[in-house]
């Protein structure tokens, strides 16, 4: 998809955004409780990411992100796989993805089509230390490790053919500038969103203020929207108030279900508390959100709830 194409699709909003992949996987059985996370499934169930894939389609995605946020080559190669394996099994997620798409798409009649598309999922570097890191912001490369580290995943995911990369729970602006300045150097052709990890109320986990992030990628062409992701859902209208006053990209949501994780002991609390979908969906649609997802613990059935909401405004 041509880039221009693309910032149209998205600048015209709303779209949906999946939901978690690992809650998914969970359920079918499959132990993530390691440091490749859900990546495990591109190495022994990979016909049940296509699967998840497929749920969020149907549920009514409009995006949906590749197994990718932990598939990286040095995570790989900790686990004994060479370099050719690793770029392999980065290239496998995005073809369950693609795959999952074209299949979906050939059920729609002409006037049910929308848009559909793959986002290459390029998480922080604190996913891969799998301590919890992505959490707190609190490592510190250089500019150019940060990029060493990241450039061979997204070299994969481009070539293999995502629409564009989400930049996302990413906790450390330094790594974020890092990332935009290697988009700009190496992939010119390819667009990303960037959805910083927050404090929950107007901080990155690094300490950074979440408005000087927003402010610093205004006028950067290739990060087309911007906003946070695995934070509470009550969190979400505040931050949106922050990034809309700092930028008129449109702004990505896609928060946890309420629950809260211990990074520790890698275990949820669950909060009963936490407002629907569809009582919070008008809210961050009338504070400025356009991609509207869902991240840790939400499921197909969470992604239908707002893909409803979102239609039921489109046709007020």
């Amino acid at each position: 998809m041509e880039a221009q194409q693309l910032a149209t699709i998205l600048a015209n909003g709303p779209l949906v955004v999946d939901g978690a992949m690992a809650t998914e996987l969970e359920k079918k059985g499959i132990d993530t409780a390691n440091d490749l996370w859900s990546a495990t499934a591109l190495l022994n169930a990979p016909s049940a990411i296509k699967e998840v894939h497929r749920s969020y389609f149907v549920a009514g995605a409009n995006i949906v992100l590749t197994n990718s946020y932990q598939a990286n080559l040095p995570a790989f190669e900790a686990h004994g796989f060479s370099e050719d394996e690793g770029q392999h099994l980065i290239q496998k997620s995005v073809q369950l993805a693609q795959e999952a798409r074209d299949e979906y798409a050939q059920t729609l009649s002409a006037d049910k089509k929308r848009p559909l598309l793959i986002a290459g999922s390029v998480g922080p570097y604190g996913a891969y230390l799998a301590n919890g890191s992505e959490y707190t912001g609190d490592y510190l490369l250089s500019k150019e490790e940060y990029k060493n580290f990241h450039r061979p995943r997204m070299q994969v995911l481009a070539q293999a053919g995502v629409d564009l990369f989400a930049f996302e729970t990413q906790p450390n602006f330094a790594e974020t500038q890092a990332l935009a300045e290697l988009l700009y150097e190496e992939f010119p052709e390819m667009l990303a969103w960037l959805s910083f990890s927050v404090d929950g109320k107007d901080k990155l986990c690094d300490g950074t203020p979440l408005k000087q992030g927003v402010s610093y990628f205004v006028d950067d062409d290739q990060i087309v929207a911007i906003g946070v992701n695995c934070t509470s859902p009550t969190n979400v209208s505040g931050l949106l108030g922050i990034m809309q006053a700092k930028t008129t990209k449109p702004l990505v949501v896609y928060p946890n279900n309420g629950d809260t994780y211990d990074p520790l002991t890698k275990r949820w609390q669950i909060d009963h508390d936490t407002p629907s979908f569809s009582k919070l969906v008008p809210q961050w649609q009338h504070a400025g959100a356009s991609l509207i997802g869902g991240c840790c613990q939400t499921t197909p059935a969470d992604i239908g709830e707002i893909a409803r909401n979102i239609q039921k405004i489109k046709s007020e």
